[in-house]
């Protein structure tokens, strides 16, 4: 199985068919995988910073290989397992040989500090703060009812802000959020000012690895919607 929740479901089945001799096993890729949705999302980067997917071709393959009564109930990577399996050249598995991979999202946290993070120097870019009193006048009691959410943004190198809009007729302000976020988004200035100006898509960002994500993600998938809502008013 390799979808987004699966985690519950290949507990349960793989302890409901263990006595039938039935394995039922989870599998994700630990990078981005080149597909037409990856293509959509980012375009031509889309396979700069992607695997082909025989990567995972092969670990399914090699899960399939393993005995059905002993090897079920487990939670896979495709490098980590193709690693215990014996491969080791991974750069015929990159759509462009020696390019920066992408993480995928969902992986452990262990996974995600294999990869080498930008840590960001450069200081909050100019336009940003004109931006934030922007949207901090447009904000009203409407899409406060609308959002209910309190966003964090981490801003590498620079200065943290959010935008509260679950109190009040909503506010935006420098730092860290009177009160717990609902969800929290880290990423560089320059790519912060791209997303607030119509320049890079929330959904891009984080599927391209350029904003992370934590906390209620229901709340975190509103951004992009809030975002054209505040655009059209700036």
């Amino acid at each position: 199985m390799s979808k987004y929740g699966m985690s519950m479901c290949v507990l349960g089945l793989a302890e409901e068919l263990r006595s039938d001799g039935i394995a039922v096993n989870a599998l994700w890729p630990k990078t981005a995988i080149h597909t037409a949705a990856i293509e959509m999302l980012m375009g031509e980067e889309g396979a700069v910073s992607s695997r082909k997917p025989s990567i995972l071709a092969d670990a399914a393959y090699a899960v399939f290989c393993k005995p059905s009564r002993s090897f079920t109930g487990n939670f896979l990577i495709d490098e980590k397992f193709l690693q215990q399996e014996g491969v080791t050249d991974f750069e015929q598995y990159s759509c462009i040989p020696g390019a920066k991979l992408k993480p995928d999202f969902f992986i452990p946290d262990e996974c995600l500090r294999e990869f080498d993070e930008d840590s960001g120097s450069a200081a909050m870019p100019p336009g940003l703060d004109g931006i934030l009193t922007k949207i901090g006048s447009k904000l009203n009691e409407e899409l406060v009812s609308k959002t209910q959410g309190l966003f964090h943004f981490q801003v590498k190198g620079g200065e943290d802000f959010f935008v509260d809009l679950k109190n009040g007729s909503g506010s935006v302000g420098k730092g860290t959020p009177p009160q717990s976020a609902d969800a929290t988004f880290s990423m560089d200035g320059e790519s912060l000012v791209k997303m607030f100006t119509g320049g890079l898509k929330p959904t891009a960002a984080f599927m391209s690895g350029k904003m992370k994500i934590q906390g209620d993600m229901g709340k975190a998938m509103k951004l992009e919607k809030l975002m054209a809502q505040l655009r059209s008013k700036l």
